[in-house]
C-alpha cells in the first residue's frame, strides 16, 4: 500500500470536521482563556492548603475484618512456611 493509498484510507475512516468541532469546544470551556491572565488574574499556585482541607473532610478509611483476618494467614503461611514466598512472588 502506498503513502498516497493510505491517505485516502485514513482520510475516509478519519474523524469527521463535526467532531474536530466538538472537541474544539470542549476544550474552549474546560481551558481558561487567556486573555484573563492578560488583564492581571493571578494563577493559584499553592494547592497545599486545599489539599489539606480535602483529606481532613475525608471519612478515615475502615479495613474489614476479613482483610486481617486474610493477612494474619499470609503472615502466618509466610512464617510456617518460608519456601512458598519465592512461589507466590513468582506468580505476581
Amino acid at each position: 500500500m502506498s503513502d498516497d493509498d493510505l491517505r485516502k484510507d485514513l482520510s475516509k475512516h478519519g474523524p469527521g470536521k463535526d467532531e474536530f468541532e466538538y472537541l474544539r469546544e470542549t476544550l474552549r470551556g474546560a481551558i481558561a482563556p487567556l486573555r484573563e491572565f492578560e488583564k492581571g488574574t493571578d494563577l493559584r499556585r499553592d494547592l497545599w492548603p486545599d489539599m489539606l482541607r480535602r483529606l481532613a473532610q475525608a471519612p478515615p478509611i475502615r479495613v474489614p475484618w476479613f482483610d486481617w483476618a486474610l493477612l494474619g494467614v499470609a503472615g502466618a503461611a509466610a512464617i510456617f512456611f518460608p519456601a512458598l514466598i519465592p512461589v507466590l512472588l513468582y506468580q505476581l
